[in-house]
């Protein structure tokens, strides 16, 4: 893997990618920070070598290099899904990559369900700790020592310096931040009331169908990770209404301006 890995970054680098700062993965209907990019470079997922390609319709497939608040970023336009067919390696390369281009930081964003009956959808959620439910594990393959610690710590997987500075940009910018637990199911399908019931008894506060192994792999790489879920649709069993996908995009883009609030001013701080 480490060589696939070389030639992606140096295929990268002759396009541009050259010494970034921050790594950020944009989630579902969560792309107009892209506004806020004074972007010099963008290439299409399908042109780099080794790269999967984004199979999900609203998942535009882009690595886009740019400034933002005086850092440079690589932004994944798109993101890579165990559903579409991919392996947990497919998924998380990308991360590898931007690692292996010099990124310090690494933002992430999804759209998500809430569980937690008093979270209520377009509100946000600062992911504090996950259960990864998709099984399988990032890390599972021969050869992972080479490329880091096997037996990875993950005791506090999101960076507590960098959430605690998203909490207070919260605070001071009067946005409804919810803190707590994602889980991350395999899907597609959404979840029946049983499972719902069942998310929320072992502690869940919102679900969704990606981040937990991005998280895992920038462990892996020692890349300190923050992560923001944007709360598309209410999970509660009890009252449960049949969910539309282009309602959740709606809903992601409605509370999208706070995320890039908390995404833009915290990149300032780093």
């Amino acid at each position: 893997m480490k060589a696939y890995i070389e030639e992606t970054s140096e295929y990268l680098k002759s396009k541009g990618f050259t010494a970034p700062d921050v790594g950020i993965i944009l989630g579902t209907g969560l792309s107009k920070i892209l506004e806020h990019i004074d972007i010099q470079h963008e290439v299409s997922y399908n042109h780099i070598p080794n790269f999967p390609t984004a199979t999900v319709e609203f998942h535009k497939g882009k690595l886009i290099y740019g400034t933002l608040e005086g850092k440079n970023v690589i932004v994944m336009q798109g993101r890579f899904h165990l559903y579409e067919g991919y392996t947990l390696t497919d998924v998380t390369y990308p991360v590898r990559v931007m690692h292996e281009l010099g990124i310090k930081h690494l933002l992430v964003s999804n759209a998500s369900g809430a569980i937690n009956t008093s979270f209520k959808k377009g509100e946000m959620m600062l992911i504090d700790d996950h259960i990864n439910l998709q099984g399988g594990s990032p890390l599972a393959f021969k050869g992972v020592e080479k490329m880091g610690e096997r037996f990875v710590d993950m005791s506090a997987p999101y960076d507590k310096a960098m959430s605690a500075t998203i909490e207070k940009i919260a605070a001071s910018k009067d946005i409804n931040l919810h803190k707590g637990v994602y889980a991350s199911v395999f899907g597609p399908q959404l979840e029946t009331r049983a499972e719902y019931r069942y998310l929320k008894i072992i502690g869940a506060d919102a679900v969704g169908m990606s981040t937990v192994p991005e998280i895992i792999v920038a462990n892996h790489l020692n890349l300190p990770v923050a992560a923001v879920s944007v709360l598309t649709d209410e999970c509660d069993p009890d009252n449960l209404k049949p969910v539309d996908i282009s309602e959740i995009i709606a809903m992601a883009e409605k509370a999208e301006p706070h995320m890039i609030t908390l995404f833009t001013e915290l990149i300032k701080t780093l």
